[in-house]
């Protein structure tokens, strides 16, 4: 336990956290979007049960990091192209995510009322659905995840603490992040217009073509502060005028 009193030790801990909960930001905002088609009582239990299950996955793949290396090495060869099980993840859920998002975004535009017609009986097949869902994603995700961690810190404990505390800090913010995407039409379709941009992050990264991650948050929070200006702009205009009260 000497490792604990080493300031480099938390320094690594540190960045990794903060890292851990950028790139976790993409799977908040999935899970967002998927639990919003869930009755009301059940969104918050399918969110805990998501994250919980991204920190389960993540923690099983720090402890079998001997096969997450192997992982990297090609499997499969398409002509000169050689590609490893994480490649195939990568584009298996790169490719995933944008038909998900896709779909998402032609039934907010073309209309989804008859899903506000699903009876009682379908709501334990959509709850499977959604977590489903969220499953498949989570490992994609936590592939990622883990193959950053490994390459910004040699302890797997230390790697454990930041996926935990990272997986926390989206556990106390995922209901309000949750709740403000659900409430505003246009931050829903911004946030699925993310998952296609980060499906096709997952697509090139997963056929050797890596994109600096940087450039895709930047372009994200660009935006954010774009649709956020909306947001007041159109709170002004719609903020009821006083009228001055007449002298007798």
């Amino acid at each position: 336990m000497e490792w604990l009193a080493d300031p480099a030790v938390w320094a690594s801990f540190l960045t990794l956290t903060v890292l851990e909960i950028v790139l976790g930001i993409d799977n908040v905002i999935f899970i967002s979007i998927l639990v919003g088609k869930l009755a009301r009582e059940n969104q918050a239990k399918a969110r805990q049960l998501g994250l919980a299950l991204a920190l389960i996955m993540r923690v099983l793949f720090l402890l079998s990091i001997g096969i997450i290396v192997r992982l990297s090495e090609p499997v499969l060869f398409l002509g000169p192209k050689g590609l490893s099980w994480r490649d195939i993840v990568l584009l298996v859920g790169g490719l995933f995510l944008v038909w998900k998002a896709t779909k998402e975004i032609h039934a907010k535009l073309e209309g989804d009322e008859h899903h506000a017609e699903h009876g009682a009986g379908q709501a334990v097949a959509s709850m499977a659905s959604v977590v489903g869902q969220i499953a498949v994603l989570d490992i994609v995700f936590s592939i990622d995840s883990v193959i950053t961690a490994v390459g910004m810190a040699d302890q797997v404990s230390i790697m454990i603490a930041a996926v935990v505390v990272s997986i926390a800090v989206m556990l106390m913010f995922a209901g309000k992040i949750s709740d403000f995407v659900d409430q505003h039409p246009t931050v829903k379709m911004l946030a699925l217009a993310f998952l296609v941009l980060i499906g096709v992050n997952l697509i090139a990264e997963g056929w050797g073509q890596h994109i600096p991650k940087g450039y895709t948050y930047f372009a994200m929070a660009f935006s954010v502060i774009v649709e956020v200006l909306n947001l007041r702009m159109k709170k002004a205009k719609t903020k009821p005028v006083e009228l001055r009260k007449q002298e007798p």
